[in-house]
């Protein structure tokens, strides 16, 4: 990942391999921003009649390379797309097609333009979008690769003040975004990683330690306290594995910290779907089935590093789900933590049945707010496609703040209703609820639904982001192929203005 740094110098003095500058769209000719149309007297030319040469009209994430010929430092001027009438949120997406169009070279200074933008956005919220932006722009997975690709050669993103942008407030706005960009990388770490080397007694460990160096404290919950403690959606769902499961229990407890909120993980570290096995396409991307897991404690590793005054409980419910001779059947029946009962109808419904025992055992210590994440349903990428998670819960307050923070941050949320009368489709003839709806009828809200039931009245929340945490084309405008860490600023935003 890029370091960061701010400088005091003009776009021509920067000492880097590349300086970008941004330009809007509009239906003649690309908008050139002041910093950008400052440059044609020092550099002797037309920007203007360069792009047009290029083709180049400003549209979002486009890019074009104009040659210095010596004069400034910067051998390469790098021209930037906002699209038309942008805002903060296309400045990010901006942000990251630097880090792409410059990452053969060591460097880049970035001019962080005070004009373009539409909006209210002040330099502070210019800056971090581009910080937020290149970090995540630059990102690639390359754990397993024996050759390093060339495109982790970027090495440092400078940010310059361009015209109209106080100074003083960008070189102040990178440690925040740097933070919490870097968290939504390790999200996208743990997702990407294969599913061999995060087995549910590894990944405890591995977040366990990271969490500590981060001022977390940390419990693992093994297979034999997770019996004890009544946790059979976990048990259950893990015990097809020679993997056992865990419940990983952090705690992030700041000095006079007033607000509570308990953040709860689906953390299906590989799922064939149990006895209901998948077909193989079907497994492809199933390494992913941990997202929910990855997300929260990713945001809590963000909040714990930027000292948000919060507490912060997580909740990781860690678990293979596998087919083997000793895998639940369907039609089994699992008593959850706080003693409601379900019957097995589909194994492959069974990120509910983990989480169920996660959001029971949270609630137990009535925080203020209890919020799940999960790639809970099939069916959310159906209704909703793979941009947009899906929003449910039981308190409008609390819907209304996550919805606000996604805005906030430009993270796609819908909120979906949790209608009273869908309750009976999880009615079961032998246990209080059974883990499927009614057929395809409404099978995001029917997954809502049964985790609702664990909630112990407490306001709550339900993100399901099984579309939105893996891209499989690898068109995003902030990330390649592969997991993209959908959620977490989200959540950081969302915590983060509870200490306001």
């Amino acid at each position: 990942m890029p370091q960061f740094a701010f400088r005091k110098q003009s776009p021509t003095a920067a000492d880097v391999a590349v300086v970008a500058v941004f330009a809007a769209k509009s239906d003649d000719a690309p908008v050139l921003g002041a910093d950008a149309a400052a440059l044609d007297k020092p550099l002797k030319i037309s920007l203007s009649d360069e792009l047009t040469h290029l083709g180049f009209k400003g549209d979002a994430g486009q890019t074009a390379r104009i040659p210095t010929r010596g004069r400034a430092t910067a051998p390469t001027l790098l021209v930037v797309g906002l699209g038309e009438d942008p805002d903060v949120h296309a400045l990010r997406k901006a942000g990251a097609a630097v880090a792409r169009a410059a990452a053969k070279g060591p460097d880049v200074a970035v001019v962080i333009p005070g004009d373009l933008l539409t909006g209210e956005a002040d330099a502070v919220k210019r800056a971090e979008a581009v910080v937020e932006g290149a970090t995540l722009g630059a990102y690639t997975y390359t754990a397993h690769k024996t050759k390093t690709p060339e495109e982790r050669n970027l090495g440092e993103v400078v940010l310059l003040a361009g015209a109209g942008a106080d100074a003083n407030a960008v070189k102040g706005a990178i440690k925040r975004p740097e933070t919490i960009a870097r968290a939504v990388c390790l999200a996208r770490d743990l997702v990407n990683e294969p599913p061999a080397f995060k087995r549910p007694p590894a990944l405890a460990d591995r977040v366990a330690s990271l969490a500590k160096a981060s001022g977390l404290k940390a419990k693992i919950h093994d297979e034999k306290a997770l019996e004890q403690g009544g946790f059979g959606g976990i048990v259950g769902v893990g015990q097809g594995s020679s993997a056992p499961p865990r419940l990983v229990e952090l705690t992030y407890a700041p000095a006079r910290a007033k607000t509570h909120v308990v953040l709860a993980g689906k953390g299906i570290t590989f799922d064939t779907g149990g006895v209901s096995l998948k077909p193989t396409s079907g497994m492809t991307t199933m390494k992913m089935d941990m997202a929910g897991a990855a997300t929260v404690f990713a945001a809590a590793i963000a909040v714990a590093e930027l000292g948000i005054k919060v507490k912060v409980t997580v909740l990781l419910a860690l678990a293979e789900n596998m087919p083997s001779g000793t895998a639940i059947r369907v039609s089994d029946v699992l008593t959850h933590r706080n003693g409601t009962t379900s019957e097995v109808m589909n194994t492959d419904a069974e990120g509910r049945l983990v989480l169920a025992d996660a959001l029971a055992y949270g609630a137990e210590s009535s925080p203020d707010a209890l919020i799940d994440v999960a790639t809970l349903t099939g069916a959310q990428i159906v209704a909703l496609g793979s941009r947009v998670a899906a929003l449910m819960g039981s308190d409008d307050d609390l819907l209304a703040a996550i919805e606000h923070a996604a805005g906030a941050v430009g993270e796609s949320v819908w909120r979906l209703p949790l209608p009273k009368e869908y309750r009976e489709h999880l009615d079961s003839e032998v246990a209080d609820l059974k883990n499927t709806g009614k057929g395809r009828e409404a099978g995001t809200i029917a997954g809502g639904l049964f985790l609702k039931e664990f909630t112990g009245d407490r306001p709550w929340a339900h993100l399901d982001i099984a579309g939105p945490a893996f891209d499989e084309s690898g068109n995003g405008p902030l990330q390649g192929k592969g997991a993209t860490g959908m959620g977490v600023r989200t959540l950081v935003e969302y915590i983060d203005g509870l200490a306001r």
